[in-house]
């Protein structure tokens, strides 16, 4: 590839991807190259395909799977550690040493592309490109989503605007029983892809008898919902289907008895709107490699995870799958860990644990970024006690992550402005902890800049490993949350809000609810429930305010802290920076 501008010297990730993209491969080139057929591909435009994955799997069932990496990190700053952008680099050095590789990155949200953190596309000389659609759209997996779940509360609301007005002979005449759904106890609200915080809280069915049922009701950002965790973890169309009918939307009034999609008749529309979106999308790295984009971020909120369908087709059509985990090992890792392989039978080869200089110093003391402010200048000039008191948190991860029996694999993700002696003590205190380290300088140098990081992949893939989970389905719910809370946040124990007590009490007494995993909703800020506790926190409980119940997606969600399904907009978003040239129909700005 012809030389690209350089990070180092002030490029934009945008002007980066667009420099590359003028020398991209077309798709049915990644497509060949990496052996999927003119059959199986599913073309949408020159850059961008999906992937039929039943026809891929049915095609290559026998073959051998890939070695199976996984990719997450460190607790981060607001600002990231860099896992896609590690994700693309480690793809790219894989490449290099001449590895036929896949990727799976998740699809960006329209809520952070907008705001503060970015596309997620990568970043520098590591990243997945075409840039634009990745980051706006890409082939409406979001969209289907939205529409399927906001379908979901049509149905809801519109039955109990119809059963508030009509006898139970005129419901009958319409085809309609009488379900009695709670208004006090909706377990499912409304979705947006955008960060909308003065949606968090709204009042619908204002008007006449013909607007509906008035009622409180709640947006969630799109990528919280429980079709995106199901997206995640289905394993074909007939698995998506019935997981679409078990999802809960409330409660009957009188006995308390769950009313799912299948209840109100909705689950085959819902389904219908997600066909297309079980086929994960191929794009490419910047460098040529195959990238399956597929399932969205948000671990904190969410599963966060690239799909089991896309990790199952990358392990059948490549000899290294390198697939992705949201934020932290506290919430990311976790849930690959416990839910994801749980659902998919899958056993990862190799972790990687991604740490910056930057967020080493963050927890080590130095002062916290803000997004949308400068990074403060104490990060730019070297202090190698802030980064030695900062790899506790560091060490804190790799445990976790030798919990799973799982071989981790320390990238320090390499900033310019990293100084010799800080690195030295990352690699030296990682070592301590029982990790391999490597160096990768992929963000400004690509593939080239990863082959120490590369190289320790394969060595720790080579290696055998015990993997095994955290947890027992029997394990009751409380005793499965302070299990994580313990052992992986490193709390002293566990506080519920009495709502959330009486929940989890019930849930406990329900042979079906009980079977269900275990989906934490956490800051990914801090290892504690409070985003500002940097390190390793010491004497703190984990405070349970609430447990929803994603019925479809096979999992409770303990609810913890403050956080809410619905992020907020900044002050200074990105979307004041982003634009298009009317003359060339290019998007700017995009990062």
């Amino acid at each position: 590839m012809p030389k690209l501008p350089e990070p180092a010297k002030g490029a934009k990730d945008y002007e980066i991807a667009e420099a590359a993209e003028k020398y991209m491969k077309p798709i049915r080139q990644i497509a060949e190259e990496l052996g999927v057929t003119d059959e199986e591909l599913l073309p949408y435009g020159h850059y961008v395909a999906k992937v039929d994955f039943m026809k891929v799997l049915k095609r290559l069932g026998k073959k051998p799977d890939g070695k199976y990496i996984d990719v997450t990190a460190i607790t981060p700053t607001p600002l990231g550690e860099g896992k896609s952008t590690s994700t693309m680099g480690l793809t790219q050095g894989l490449g290099k040493r001449g590895k036929n590789v896949v990727a799976a990155i998740r699809q960006p949200s329209g809520g952070p592309t907008m705001n503060i953190k970015g596309s997620a596309a990568g970043g520098g000389l590591a990243q997945c490109i075409p840039l634009t659609p990745f980051s706006l759209g890409l082939t409406g997996d979001i969209n289907a989503i939205m529409n399927a779940h906001n379908l979901a509360m049509v149905a809801m609301t519109a039955r109990m605007q119809h059963e508030f007005n009509y006898t139970d002979e005129q419901l009958k005449k319409r085809g309609l029983k009488r379900l009695d759904i709670d208004p006090r106890r909706p377990e499912m609200g409304w979705i947006i892809d955008f960060c909308a915080q003065s949606l968090r809280n709204i009042i619908i069915g204002l008007g006449g008898k013909s607007d509906g049922f008035m009622m409180q009701s709640r947006f969630g950002i799109a990528v919280s919902s429980e079709i995106m965790a199901i997206l995640a973890v289905a394993k074909d169309l007939k698995d998506m289907r019935e997981r679409m009918g078990k999802i809960i939307v409330g409660y009957n009034k009188h006995t308390g008895a769950p009313v799912t999609t299948e209840d109100l008749d909705v689950a085959g529309a819902m389904t219908a709107w997600m066909v297309e979106a079980l086929n994960p999308n191929l794009l490419q790295t910047l460098e040529g490699q195959p990238v399956f984009v597929h399932a969205g971020p948000f671990a904190n909120i969410a599963i966060g995870q690239s799909s089991i369908i896309a990790d199952r087709v990358g392990l059948k059509l490549g000899d290294y799958h390198v697939t992705e985990s949201g934020f932290g090992a506290d919430i990311g890792f976790e849930k690959f860990w416990n839910l994801k392989c749980r659902f998919s039978g899958l056993k990862p080869n190799c972790a990687v644990v991604v740490a910056t200089i930057r967020a080493l110093k963050c927890h080590g003391g130095a002062p916290i970024p803000v997004p949308g402010k400068p990074m403060p200048v104490e990060y730019s000039k070297e202090n190698v006690g802030w980064v030695e008191a900062g790899c506790a948190n560091l060490v804190h991860h790799i445990k976790t992550v030798k919990k799973a029996g799982i071989n981790p694999v320390v990238c320090i993700n390499a900033f310019y402005t990293d100084t010799k002696d800080e690195i030295a003590a990352v690699r030296r205190l990682a070592e301590e902890a029982g990790a391999r380290v490597a160096l990768s300088k992929h963000w400004e140098k690509g593939g080239d800049g990863a082959l120490e990081f590369a190289d320790a992949v394969i060595d720790a893939c080579e290696e055998k490993n015990d993997f095994k989970l955290l947890y027992d389905l029997k394990m009751p719910l409380r005793q499965r949350i302070e299990k994580i809370a313990k052992e992986v946040y490193g709390a002293d124990g566990v506080d519920y809000s009495a709502d959330a007590l009486a929940k989890a009490q019930k849930i406990e007494k329900d042979p079906e609810l009980s079977k269900l995993g275990t989906c934490m909703v956490k800051t990914h800020l801090s290892l504690s429930d409070n985003p500002n506790k940097k390190g390793v926190p010491k004497d703190w409980k984990l405070f349970v305010r609430d447990i929803l119940i994603y019925g479809g997606a096979g999992f409770v969600v303990p609810v913890a802290g403050t956080i809410t399904l619905m992020p907020g907009t900044a002050s200074d978003p990105a979307y004041r920076r982003v634009d298009v040239d009317v003359k060339t129909g290019k998007v700017k700005g995009i990062f």
